[in-house]
């Protein structure tokens, strides 16, 4: 699906698999967990309507890993969302990111996450993964290498970061 497809003034969020999880876990006795859990829920409540939301089929396979019972609930959020295609470019760009040293090796699926929302057009990376993507020591290298391939990178960002 291209985004242009969707004909809308409303910016653009891609949701990633961590922000699906936080929305459908029950909820954590870690207070950052926790935190970070309420803050997904406020925000998918009050926020997201103001934005149109999509996703890929890399989020829809994560989702699938794990509990049962838990990936039930992540795919029945993610089944009313979008999806973008996994392009050859998107392919590409993902393996750039990572030979270019944007993303650590281990961080493949993340490079294909910035890379599907980049070639879509997408405005916003929605997510928690702070270790690799939410994270301003590698931000601006993902960005540097999107722009070095002719892309404008989306805007990597927690839920706390992102309001209508």
């Amino acid at each position: 699906m291209d985004t242009a497809d969707a004909l809308s003034t409303r910016a653009t969020v891609y949701i990633e698999t961590s922000i699906v999880s936080y929305l459908t876990a029950r909820p954590s006795r870690d207070l950052l967990v926790a935190a970070h859990q309420q803050l997904t829920v406020t925000w998918w409540d009050q926020q997201q309507v103001h934005y149109d939301l999509f996703t890929s089929q890399v989020v829809r396979a994560e989702a699938r890993a794990g509990d049962p019972e838990a990936a039930q609930r992540r795919l029945a959020v993610l089944e009313r969302l979008p999806l973008l295609d996994v392009t050859d470019a998107a392919i590409t760009l993902a393996a750039a990111l990572v030979s270019g040293q944007a993303l650590p090796p281990q961080a493949a699926q993340d490079a294909l996450h910035v890379a599907v929302a980049c070639v879509h057009g997408i405005e916003y990376l929605l997510t928690w993964n702070c270790a690799h993507l939410a994270n301003a020591r590698l931000r601006s290298r993902i960005e540097q290498i999107c722009r070095d391939t002719g892309y404008v990178p989306p805007i990597i960002c927690t839920p706390e970061e992102l309001e209508g």
